[in-house]
């Protein structure tokens, strides 16, 4: 095949991947009361059906992406289609909440294969920089765009068929990919593998669940578990453990001496931290457009789609100019900068805001987090050898996803917080339905429906105001954040050249003029 011709080929197929896994992570949650009432799941299986597939992504990455360097990422990202398509059609047909749970647990183990190998493919097909930060600007837009498509996909579906279909969709898109991919894709592998070491792989699942697990729990129960400690204490053991055993090996699951490097080990935390800032805010709006301003699902999916169509702008068109203009550190802190505006922004919205004035917030928010990742991401791939390039986008992940939970924890309980304290509810409201209002938003109108007319209004008014005082409070902590990441960028990147030269040694820096 033409060379020009596989290296966008590889492009579209990784673009075509990176669709599915982001689409099903937001569509699940708009099928869960529909398998809900087919399959009677208990409350803690509806947790398990939810969490499964994140547990198992976010404790394999850095596996798989050991893996995809010693065995090939072609192979494993193949595998990782098949073995997508395979349990999205279990998933689809499943007829127990504990045979679900298992095939989203497997959906979350394929998941792990795919982020690490499609970036490096892309590392490797994509030899100049301007394109290949293109390359990646593209991949992660796609990405966030796919998180947006979910609730308008799935809530499309939903409308016609049964829960199963926002999983069966699944099957032919992976399909695509596997055959595609099996003809296109180029093979992506170190050229020595080492042989992994079977002892690494637990205490990576281990130390990363740990950690995930307790930031959760913290989120939905306060700190006050004990098993919440317990988790963290583990998770921190494990990993400590993790990164001693691979100082003292030959051929180490990761190779800590990449942190020495000042352009990964800045790019790995201000992607953790730009994440922290992000994800609460979907969330958030989410739960703001549906309960807050009573649209439906789909309505506040479409809703979403200009942040997210703003993030492909950033990344795809900005980024990739405005490196060789501001170079990378100036482009992820006036990136970072961007977003804090847009959450400022964000301040001004209320109850009774027009949806067009929320656009330019959305656009600003997204157009600057599309700058920065995009930048860090592709800083990333091209500050460590291409031999390297999956355990690498690995480690960038995972740091990705704990910072995605620990959005969820830390913002998240601001917005309760100040919803508790500011809630005020009428007179005559009886105290165990002014304990359950006290909860949620959800709960409050919950609540509210098993109220009589008037005192409902009231007590559903409250709630919307105290969740408005609520997200805003949250809202200036993203704004806060990235501010704080604008400047950790400016500072940790200032030396990382336009141009970064291909890596040959892990902790022996090239130097090249600015």
């Amino acid at each position: 095949m033409n060379p020009s011709a596989r290296k966008w080929g590889t492009l579209a197929i990784c673009l075509l991947v990176a669709l599915v896994p982001n689409i099903d992570l937001t569509a699940l949650n708009q099928a869960v009361p529909h398998l809900s009432a087919d399959l009677h799941p208990s409350s803690t299986q509806i947790l398990w059906i939810a969490d499964a597939y994140g547990f198992a992504l976010a404790g394999l990455l850095i596996t798989m992406g050991g893996v995809g360097d010693r065995v090939g990422h072609k192979k494993l990202l193949l595998i990782g289609t098949a073995l997508f398509a395979a349990a999205s059609a279990v998933t689809a047909y499943a007829p127990s909440a504990e045979l679900l749970i298992a095939a989203r647990a497997v959906l979350g183990v394929a998941g792990a294969t795919l982020m690490p190998s499609c970036l490096s493919l892309i590392r490797r097909a994509f030899a100049e920089p301007k394109e290949r930060t293109m390359a990646v600007g593209a991949f992660m837009g796609v990405a966030g765009l796919a998180v947006g498509l979910g609730p308008v996909l799935g809530g499309a579906l939903l409308d016609h068929f049964w829960w199963g279909s926002v999983f069966l969709i699944n099957v032919p898109i992976m399909a695509a990919a596997l055959v595609a991919g099996a003809l296109v894709l180029p093979e992506s592998r170190n050229p020595v593998p080492g042989r992994l070491d079977l002892l690494s792989v637990p205490l990576s699942v281990a130390g990363v669940l740990g950690v995930v697990y307790a930031v959760k729990e913290a989120a939905a129960h306060g700190l006050d578990q004990r098993r919440i400690y317990l988790s963290a204490a583990v998770g921190v053991l494990a990993l400590a453990l993790f990164l001693i055993r691979q100082t003292r090996l030959d051929e180490p699951l990761i190779d800590v001496r990449l942190f020495r490097r000042a352009a990964f080990t800045g790019s790995v935390v201000t992607n953790m931290f730009a994440m922290f800032a992000l994800v609460a805010q979907s969330l958030i709006f989410s739960l703001f457009f549906q309960l807050a301003l009573g649209w439906s699902p789909l309505k506040a999916g479409l809703a979403g789609l200009p942040g997210a169509a703003g993030a492909v702008l950033g990344g795809v068109l900005l980024a990739p100019p405005l490196i060789g203009v501001l170079g990378r550190a100036r482009v992820v802190t006036a990136g970072m900068l961007l977003s804090a505006g847009g959450f400022t922004m964000y301040l001004t919205i209320g109850l009774h805001t027009s949806y067009w004035a929320m656009v330019p917030a959305m656009l600003l928010s997204g157009i600057g987090m599309g700058m920065g990742l995009t930048v860090t991401g592709d800083t990333v791939l091209a500050s460590v050898p291409k031999e390297r390039s999956g355990a690498a986008s690995a480690i960038s992940e995972t740091a990705t996803e704990l910072g995605g939970a620990l959005g969820m924890a830390v913002l998240g309980s601001v917005l309760n917080a100040v919803y508790r304290n500011v809630l005020d509810l009428p007179a005559g409201v009886p105290a165990p339905a002014a304990s359950a209002a006290g909860d949620s938003l959800g709960a409050a109108l919950q609540t509210a429906a098993q109220l009589p007319g008037a005192l409902a209004a009231q007590v559903g008014a409250a709630a919307r105001d105290a969740f408005v005082d609520g997200m805003h409070a949250a809202l200036v902590c993203s704004a806060a954040c990235a501010a704080l990441v604008a400047v950790f960028a400016l500072v940790t990147l200032r030396n990382v050249p336009k141009v970064i030269p291909d890596a040959e040694e892990p902790g022996v820096e090239k130097v090249i003029s600015l």
